[in-house]
């Protein structure tokens, strides 16, 4: 009898193909994601997560892939090894793969926040649904390598590009660097380019990172499969027969549920999510023939049987699984329910056939949602025993609509069986049935997701700026600039929401950059070591004292992503130079209209102290975004929501290195001179309400990228201006009165009203916003102040590029002032896409 491939659905409608080992397709099946980052969900057949399969051929599966490590490994690297999974999906492919290697501890990431337990470390999975990983070892020198070769072995069910094991590589390697790391995976399904940049990194760290995997292939996407995935899922979902069949009927013969005590071993953890140690392995194994006795007995005379694990807790429901395997004659199936949302169509040839949904029941840190269990609706099970945690034995649990309430109208019998849940230093479990903390007493902004940081994410060193945003480099976001304009001024999209095509200078405009960067190094220098010497002097207890003595108090730079982010690296740059300070450094998102990264502050004030935080940018323009960052700050305490900035020419800030409106040659250009990332993106079905805003690293723009060269320029100019920095700060910090004059607002309202604008978000004041009018919106004019000289060299050449009018006039605050077309439509342009210069 022929058995139709369980991918042949979505290979069909969408073009995707799946290629390599022979086994790949009895391994894996495919289905849509409901997820914006990626359309394709490559499903496994011997994971145990969205397919129930025989819990020895899911167990079978990761032991023999620990087998095969530990023979790469030899007898004394295995003894010093640690095993780390992936969660959720690798829990407890993780665990055997340790249950394989025999000798070796494991530990698997986690979602879920542990009041009093400190993190160890935390990485980003980027295509993922829930993309923050948490490391929270019991012991906090679980990952530490002793000595570097003690190898790290990571474990995942798939690889598709890799990127979230470099991600963790990177991150565990500048904490505790080792010699060796073997990736463990079911399936490699990466591109010959991402096992390229696996080779390049694995010679960037200096260490050996050798590969086990079950089966290889490689998953070919046509062009416009994400939209393709959006519009299948879509249609899908509104189709009332579609909805019919998720839920497939079952018996319906509603049998209240009934809980097993199981009895479980004192001091030995749930899971991998503090650590397991192979002292636990043993005591496990004692134990689980009396609890497999005792849920046998509950189950009678059960034929067909699924034991249902919970999201994270994967192992245990798997050895429950297995026990019952050799304690029954009964057909033994196991998975687990779910975060991730997929979409469910009741057809042979596609892999998830029916749907459960019903409310997460753990109190989750980052706040209520749907949870699903596929394939166990219309499956024929006449009993499932549903394996939780005592932390997930809640309420919502047992609740008309809960996970219990949906599995009885599918089975004609329930079982409950509760791990108690592993809190590292209690002195004993959480009683079965005992209610968690609460939300607020779990959402641990310590938990937020660690910084991203070079060079895995821009082309900065890792310790010039700590990224406090989520990675979208892998989501098409940038559309043609008319389209955008017309789009924001319309009221029909935020500018958040999308990016624009990334400008590419041409070799003249290159030229005029370089050339720029020459002339005004030196006074970027002093304007560098004013501001942060007017910084350290006014931050309570934190001036430097002579001879390189470390302050008692460090300031915190925290640079508006993303203009303000090598002005954040300079000054910090300029306190290690002249103080010996080694200040820290993040980069945050603000957009405008709509505030301040949220989620980033509350990381902040988790990990310093707000008094000490000084926000960074480069430059004030009509000073939006210094109103921008004092409302948006006025729900948090102990922030100080003044900015810190090189040039203050429209007398928006009282800190800052001149008030001269002059060319920040930063301004020049865009990712290709801030570190290779894009602007920052705000937009909802992208940005969680307990994400971080997101934004692109461009590695296709590398060639071209001048970050370093800017930032090193620079730099070789502090000496020849310290004594001048001396003079400026002492005179500045000892002025009466440096506040904010807002005559650049009064000017931008004036220019508004003369010109016939009426909107002063379309007039953009200074040399840096005039240059980002031309690179980034649909220019009208550029009001010029008579004279002007050098500065405006790349400005007059854009405005040749694009076909705008330079006017010179008197009286103006600033070097020049931008107006972005103040009526666009894409009628607004000539046929050659230049500007209209008619007024």
């Amino acid at each position: 009898m022929d058995v139709q491939w369980s991918g042949n659905w979505v290979a069909g409608r969408l073009g995707v193909e799946l290629t390599g080992d022979g086994e790949l397709r009895e391994l894996l099946g495919l289905a849509l994601r409901r997820n914006p980052k990626r359309a394709h969900l490559l499903v496994s057949n011997v994971l145990g997560k969205h397919v129930p399969q025989r819990p020895s051929v899911v167990h079978g599966a990761g032991f023999e892939l620990g087998e095969r490590v530990r023979d790469l490994l030899g007898e004394a690297e295995a003894h010093r090894a640690v095993v780390l999974g992936y969660a959720e999906t690798a829990t407890g492919l993780g665990h055997a793969v340790a249950d394989g290697l025999g000798v070796a501890p494991y530990l698997h990431s986690t979602r879920r926040p542990v009041e009093g337990v400190e993190q160890a470390g935390g990485f980003e999975e980027s295509h993922s649904h829930a993309t923050s990983h948490l490391l929270l070892p019991e012991d906090p020198e679980l990952l530490a390598a002793t000595d570097r070769g003690a190898p790290l072995v990571l474990v995942d069910d798939e690889f598709s590009t890799g990127n979230t094991v470099l991600n963790t590589i990177r991150a565990l390697h500048e904490r505790y660097p080792r010699d060796r790391y073997v990736i463990v995976a079911l399936v490699d399904m990466r591109s010959e380019a991402d096992r390229e940049r696996f080779d390049t990194f694995a010679r960037e760290i200096g260490a050996r990172i050798d590969l086990v995997a079950r089966a290889s292939g490689t998953v070919l996407l046509p062009d416009g499969v994400l939209e393709k995935g959006r519009e299948l899922v879509a249609a899908h979902e509104a189709d009332p027969a579609t909805a019919a069949a998720l839920e497939a009927a079952g018996p319906d013969g509603r049998a209240a549920p009934v809980r097993v005590e199981l009895d479980w071993p004192a001091g030995v953890p749930d899971g991998g999510r503090h650590g397991f140690t192979p002292a636990h392995r043993a005591a496990l194994e004692a134990a689980l023939p009396g609890m497999a006795g005792r849920i046998a007995d509950a189950l009678g005379d059960a034929r067909r049987v699924l034991v249902l694990g919970f999201e994270e807790l994967m192992y245990a429901p798997l050895r429950f699984g297995t026990a019952l395997e050799d304690a029954t004659t009964a057909d033994v199936r196991y998975s687990t329910t779910t975060r991730s949302p997929v979409l469910a169509v009741d057809d042979p040839g596609y892999a998830i056939r029916s749907r459960l949904v019903f409310p997460a029941h753990d109190d989750p840190a980052d706040g209520p949602g749907e949870r699903y269990a596929y394939n166990v609706a219309g499956a024929g099970f006449d009993a499932v025993v549903a394996v939780v945690d005592s932390a997930a034995d809640t309420p919502a649990l047992h609740a008309p609509g809960g996970l219990l309430d949906r599995l009885t109208a599918h089975t004609g019998r329930v079982l409950l069986a509760v791990v108690p849940s592993y809190v590292p230093g209690a002195p004993s479990a959480t009683p079965a049935g005992a209610v968690p903390p609460s939300s607020s007493e779990r959402k641990n902004a310590a938990m937020l997701p660690e910084p991203l940081r070079g060079p895995a994410f821009s082309s900065y060193a890792a310790d010039d700026v700590g990224w406090l945003l989520q990675d979208l480099s892998d989501t098409p976001l940038e559309a043609p600039t008319e389209e955008r304009e017309e789009a924001i001024q319309s009221g029909g999209a935020h500018y958040a929401e999308s990016l624009p095509v990334e400008y590419q200078p041409s070799p003249q405009y290159q030229e005029l950059f370089l050339a720029a960067l020459d002339t005004s190094a030196a006074r970027i220098a002093r304007a560098v070591g004013t501001v942060t010497e007017t910084i350290l002097a006014e931050l309570p207890h934190s001036r430097a004292r002579s001879g390189g003595e470390a302050s008692t108090r460090r300031p915190v730079l925290v640079s508006l992503a993303r203009a303000g982010t090598p002005v954040g690296v300079l000054m910090r740059r300029w306190a290690r130079y002249r103080h010996g300070l080694d200040v820290p450094h993040y980069a945050v998102s603000i957009v405008r209209g709509r505030g301040i990264d949220a989620n980033a502050l509350r990381w902040l004030a988790a990990h310093h102290d707000p008094a000490g935080v000084v926000f960074v940018d480069g430059w004030t323009g009509k000073g939006a975004i210094t109103r921008e960052l004092a409302a948006a700050l006025a729900g948090f305490d102990g922030f100080n929501p003044e900015i810190a900035v090189l040039a203050d020419p429209g007398g928006c800030v009282r800190t800052y290195g001149t008030r001269e409106d002059f060319l920040i040659p930063s301004a020049c250009l865009n990712s290709t001179v801030s570190g290779l990332i894009s602007r920052t993106v705000l937009r909802a079905d992208l940005v969680g309400p307990h994400d971080f805003h997101g934004a692109k690293f461009y590695r296709e723009l590398a060639g071209a990228d001048v970050s370093g060269l800017f930032l090193d320029t620079v730099t070789a100019r502090f000496d020849e201006v310290a004594d001048a920095v001396d003079a400026e700060a002492k005179e500045l910090i000892a002025a009466p009165d440096r506040a904010p004059t807002w005559e650049g607002w009064a000017a931008v309202e004036r220019i508004s009203e003369e010109y016939g604008i009426h909107d002063v978000n379309l007039v953009k004041p200074g040399v840096g916003e005039t240059t980002r009018v031309l690179l980034r919106r649909v220019p009208w004019k550029i009001l010029a102040a008579r004279g002007a000289g050098s500065d405006l060299d790349h400005v007059r050449l854009l405005a040749e590029q694009r076909g705008v009018p330079v006017e010179e006039v008197d009286g103006l605050p600033y070097t020049c002032v931008g107006l972005i077309h103040p009526k666009y439509t894409r009628g607004a342009t000539g046929a050659d896409g230049t500007a209209v210069t008619g007024k």
